[in-house]
């Protein structure tokens, strides 16, 4: 049976080509965008299984709208994947209130309100998926990704949180790790704090360095990822956690190695810390 699903930001990147994927397959598609002008193709290609929407996660009613649109055009909603985002690059002190601030309210705050939006309609469809795109970023940190790995952290917390809140309802939630993967995320879709700290050459200096010369360049196939991801969403029992890429795996273990040895070298001391102790 055709599933129906809500993806946001179908503009570009994983968003554009799991819109895409999900319609060559024959399943419904609400996609969204700002400028609904850049999906209109999905429509003219797709007549009668897709509808567009326009969803800013930022503003007010955009989510609701959009919900509303896929039970009033399909019946229904099965999966929502909140895809929209964007990254910041610059050290702490270098971003200002003006730089990081929307970030957290696409990345996190539209994430929580278009989720919010969505959780009756799955609930009433007695189940479904809940697909929250964080990022490698959203395990391990990296200088002069603070502020966009601050926001991933987040998506992690509140998406393992939510996991346990829904399963009784049959929806299940998998937050998606991607690697670098060679769509516009190092182009279009990162800002860079405008103020560049001598002090931080050596270390968010070199971030903001190798982003601009990797743009494009990177080894992960973005068609490929989806494929794992829709094989996931499938899948009975999906994984809480979908790391993409070979680069995601090998940082997420090292992040692993790095926290055991922290354990091990203090929880004699750390541990004992009850009135009991």
């Amino acid at each position: 049976m055709a599933k129906t699903w809500l993806i946001t930001g179908c503009s570009t990147g994983f968003g554009r080509i799991l819109a895409r994927a999900v319609l060559a397959r024959g399943d419904n598609l609400v996609a969204t965008a700002r400028d609904v002008r850049s999906i209109a193709d999905l429509v003219e290609r797709h007549p009668g299984a897709a509808a567009v929407m326009p969803l800013d996660v930022t503003q007010d009613g955009d989510a609701e709208a959009a919900v509303a649109k896929a039970e009033e055009a399909f019946g229904g909603l099965d999966i929502l994947v909140n895809n929209a985002g964007f990254g910041l690059i610059g050290a702490v002190e270098e971003t200002e209130p003006t730089e990081y601030r929307p970030i957290f309210e696409t990345n996190v705050f539209g994430l929580i309100e278009t989720t919010r939006a969505a959780l009756p309609a799955l609930r009433r469809r007695g189940g479904g998926r809940i697909v929250n795109f964080s990022s490698v970023g959203g395990i391990t940190g990296r200088q002069g990704f603070g502020l966009y790995n601050g926001t991933k952290f987040a998506v992690e917390g509140i998406s393992e949180a939510l996991a346990e809140e829904v399963a009784p309802f049959g929806i299940a939630v998998i937050i998606v790790e991607p690697g670098a993967f060679r769509t516009d995320f190092l182009g279009r879709s990162i800002a860079t704090a405008a103020r560049r700290l001598a002090a931080y050459e050596e270390t968010s200096g070199k971030t903001r360095d190798f982003s601009q010369a990797n743009d494009g360049a990177q080894a992960g196939n973005p068609r490929r990822a989806i494929e794992v991801l829709l094989e996931a969403v499938d899948a009975s029992a999906p994984p809480l956690r979908l790391p993409l890429g070979k680069d995601a795996f090998a940082r997420i273990r090292a992040k692993v190695a790095s926290l055991q040895a922290d354990l091990t070298a203090w929880e004699g001391k750390a541990a004992r810390t009850g009135f009991d102790d």
